[in-house]
């Protein structure tokens, strides 16, 4: 049968999610896990990967076993074996033909950045913290040229697999809180290696006032990464779902 788990991460403690053979991912942990229940080695197929040090709310993967588990046995089985920064929010049955990463439709993806004189102790390791004011309706307004379908070049990192640089965004949004909490919030149908960092970094530019915000619609119809910020931190960034 085969079978779609959702699963939660805290990526502190790992390199990203692919499989490697001399360091701990998310990928191979679960795989792990699975041997151990089914006896069987199983492939998991992620919607897609995330860097070292990158979290997870709903990342989504697919596998196929002959083992005739139930899905709530999968469920609580991978629980009761895996360490309590990996959770598994849910298992069900999928078509045969079903796969985790060429079914998705889209992902949305949230980077948090702590702003403020002070850095949190609690929940340091999920934000970026910046000491100095960003302005926030300036990073408002950058975000904005976002939205419909671009080619997103101008933010891809080195070694990003693709056949094409053009996405699709749905939505592209800046929120804050009155303890500093600024999030970036961002829906597409696909993203790029180290996208949704690289664009962060760059309106981090512009709340510092080192680019104009009309200037990051420049930067990003360049298509050009050296016009673009710097790469932002692993740990702000989150993977909140995956849409199908």
């Amino acid at each position: 049968m085969n079978y779609l788990i959702t699963i939660e991460y805290d990526g502190t403690a790992y390199h990203g999610w692919q499989r490697q053979a001399d360091a701990s991912t998310i990928q191979g942990e679960v795989e792990k896990a699975l041997r151990v229940m089914t006896r069987e080695k199983i492939v998991l197929n992620g919607s897609g990967r995330t860097d070292a040090g990158v979290h997870a709310q709903g990342q989504t993967a697919s596998f196929k076993s002959d083992a005739g588990l139930s899905t709530e046995a999968f469920h609580m089985g991978l629980n009761s074996l895996l360490k309590d920064d990996i959770v598994i929010r849910g298992c069900r049955v999928v078509g045969d033909d079903f796969h985790a990463r060429y079914a998705a439709r889209g992902k949305v993806y949230r980077y948090s950045i702590r702003n403020a004189r002070v850095p949190a102790a609690i929940g340091r390791q999920y934000e970026w913290h910046i000491r100095g004011k960003l302005d926030f309706y300036a990073m408002q307004r950058a975000a904005v040229c976002m939205a419909g379908r671009h080619d997103f070049k101008a933010f891809e990192g080195v070694g990003s697999p693709r056949s094409s640089t053009v996405r699709n965004v749905v939505r592209a949004e800046m929120t804050r809180k009155d303890n500093g909490l600024v999030n970036f919030t961002i829906e597409a149908d696909g993203f790029l290696r180290y996208m949704v960092r690289n664009i962060v970094g760059t309106l981090v530019a512009v709340g510092r006032s080192k680019m104009e915000p009309d200037q990051f619609k420049d930067v990003l119809m360049s298509r050009d990464r050296q016009n673009a910020g710097a790469t932002a931190p692993a740990q702000g960034l989150c993977l909140i779902n995956v849409i199908y």
